[in-house]
């Protein structure tokens, strides 16, 4: 397990960044029976791998016949999106499904079999239209569903690694994600978390624990940032939590450690 401090200035997304958007598009695809799930795709000429975002809060993202997510678009995840692209991914960010299309969304649902049976069915198709290596990238609430899933499906059914950030260390209301049976993970996992990071279910003195307890993984790594932006909610996108200010660097950390492990 590496561990590495990564500090740096407040860092805005580039205008050679945004120059080079790509399109994105909606794909609709089949996972349970009666259910269908919704997926915004950036299919990135030659890709490295592809990557499939999950959000946190609701997991509600109701994306539009356009592509556009039109709840979270601040997510993250959701707003980085085209950084990824730029970084020569095959890109998926994930809805709710079709079932779960109001409130309370994926609330309650992310540590289900339903959940793992309609993101199985995303990595075969992403990787029947890819041909690349496919990796689970979740952020605060969404690194429930991405570490629960890694230890529920393996091998040709799983993904090829998984990328956490802002990761859920505690939680009152369901189990985080080192409470989860970790040792089950036998694909390389990258944590990334800011050092700041104020929200009180993703307390930064508790990330040493995660990593002790992903001793299966074949590569693991602990990403540490400093400083950006803090607005608002600590809880919330535009606060350290969300990696205000550091989009361009965190993604691009995680593109470098992805296409190591290639």
């Amino acid at each position: 397990m590496r561990r590495i401090r990564i500090f740096a200035a407040m860092l805005l997304l580039t205008f050679a960044a945004l120059g080079r958007a790509q399109t994105e598009k909606m794909v609709e695809i089949p996972t349970r029976p009666g259910v269908t799930q919704r997926m915004s795709v950036i299919a990135t000429p030659d890709a490295k791998a592809a990557v499939v975002l999950f959000s946190g809060g609701d997991g509600g993202l109701q994306i539009g016949d356009d592509g556009q997510p039109t709840r979270q678009k601040g997510n993250f995840l959701v707003r980085s999106r085209q950084l990824f692209a730029a970084q020569g991914f095959f890109v998926v960010v994930l809805d709710a499904p079709s079932d779960r299309q109001s409130p309370p969304f994926l609330q309650g649902f992310r540590q289900s079999a339903q959940h793992v049976a309609d993101v199985k069915a995303v990595i075969a198709w992403v990787r029947s239209m890819s041909k690349v290596p496919v990796w689970l990238v979740g952020t605060s609430r969404g690194t429930q569903s991405v570490g629960f899933i890694a230890t529920e499906l393996a091998g040709a059914e799983g993904a090829d690694g998984i990328v956490l950030s802002s990761t859920i260390l505690v939680d009152d209301k369901g189990r985080p994600v080192p409470e989860m049976p970790l040792e089950r993970i036998h694909i390389p996992v990258l944590i990334q978390h800011h050092e700041q990071d104020g929200c009180a279910l993703c307390p930064y003195s508790q990330v040493s624990g995660l990593m002790r307890k992903l001793q299966s993984a074949p590569r693991s790594e602990l990403q540490i940032f400093g400083g950006g932006r803090n607005r608002g909610d600590p809880c919330e996108a535009m606060a350290y939590h969300g990696f205000n200010g550091l989009e361009d660097l965190v993604v691009r950390r995680a593109a470098e450690w992805i296409t190591a492990a290639r």
